[in-house]
């Protein structure tokens, strides 16, 4: 017998331990901190009292955790539905909170005025269970993110800039906002990207513990921005690396090394910081040949984690 309730902000602790555990079973080792699931549970737009589930046992132990997030207004919203490796009664369980997140994303949708909703949920690729169980449930393979890393044992010598390059760090409002605008624009045609303004984008950056404003790289050639770099602290807890959450470039200033630069500036600076390593991630059918650059720039793959969606 499961209980199903809503989730606190005090619950943090708690859900890390059954992600950790789940992360363990299938990856080898947990893959999230504390403060990424405080982050989950702080996210802008969604609301612990309609878009969130934990279950729990007679004992009182957590042994499910499922939630469901819009994106923007648009009509995709995110799920995420994780159990207790090993758990009596897994089934049930599974079954009643997939229904559960589902039923949640039809409302989102219904909501925001869409006549339907397209649901999309990160799998990792060892886990071949949980994508057998999401194509069950009628969804399809989306795309697939792979995790990069470059490791830095060495001082990594600083790239030589394009002509008529500048570099503005993202700690004043007006920088910002032309990183803003070059993100938004670059990646417009990506895998389940959703342009959002500028309040919007600030107010979820802003509400992230591991975001860093200095770490926003703009880069503008003769004057113009051009590409943006926006980097964060995500993966120094537990791999004491750099994390590169965007890479983008306008693209009237593509095919000119900028994205490379960038990246290079990136593991310089890292490195300069006495970090291990530099992390990103990637969309494997990226409309730019993105997984190349970074594989070319001395990156590997670690981790692979596919996308199912559905739409309703």
């Amino acid at each position: 017998m499961h209980i199903l309730r809503r989730p606190r902000v005090d619950d943090a602790a708690a859900i890390h331990e059954l992600v950790a555990a789940y992360d363990t079973d299938v990856i080898g080792s947990p893959d999230m901190t504390l403060d990424d699931i405080a982050d989950e549970l702080a996210e802008p737009g969604f609301d612990l009292d309609r878009d969130g589930w934990l279950a729990h046992d007679e004992t009182g132990r957590l042994t499910g955790w499922a939630w469901a997030c819009r994106v923007g207004d648009s009509d995709l919203v995110n799920i995420e539905v994780i159990t207790r490796p090993g758990l009596t009664g897994l089934d049930d369980l599974r079954r009643e909170l997939w229904r559960t997140a589902t039923a949640r994303a039809r409302e989102l949708g219904a909501e925001r005025g869409h006549d339907g909703v397209t649901l999309d949920i990160g799998i990792y690729r060892a886990d071949q269970d949980k994508q057998s169980y999401a194509k069950e449930q009628g969804f399809e393979p989306g795309t697939s993110f792979h995790r990069m890393r470059a490791d830095h044992t060495a001082p990594v010598e600083a790239p030589a800039p394009p002509p008529g390059l500048t570099l503005h760090s993202g700690e004043d409002e007006e920088t910002r906002r032309a990183a803003h605008e070059v993100h938004q624009i670059g990646f417009a045609e990506h895998f389940g990207f959703i342009s959002v303004d500028y309040d919007h984008w600030y107010e979820r950056r802003q509400a992230m513990s591991v975001t860093d404003w200095s770490q926003l790289t703009l880069a503008r050639i003769d004057g113009e921005p051009a590409g943006v770099l926006i980097g964060n602290n995500q993966f120094v807890p537990d791999e004491d690396c750099g994390y590169v959450a965007t890479l983008a470039v306008h693209p009237r200033f593509r095919g000119r090394g900028l994205g490379r630069f960038l990246l290079r500036h990136a593991f310089a600076a890292d490195a300069a910081s006495g970090r291990k390593g530099t992390i990103l991630h990637v969309d494997s059918n990226n409309t730019t040949p993105a997984l190349g650059l970074y594989e070319s720039a001395g990156m590997r793959r670690v981790l692979a984690i596919d996308v199912w969606r559905r739409r309703l």
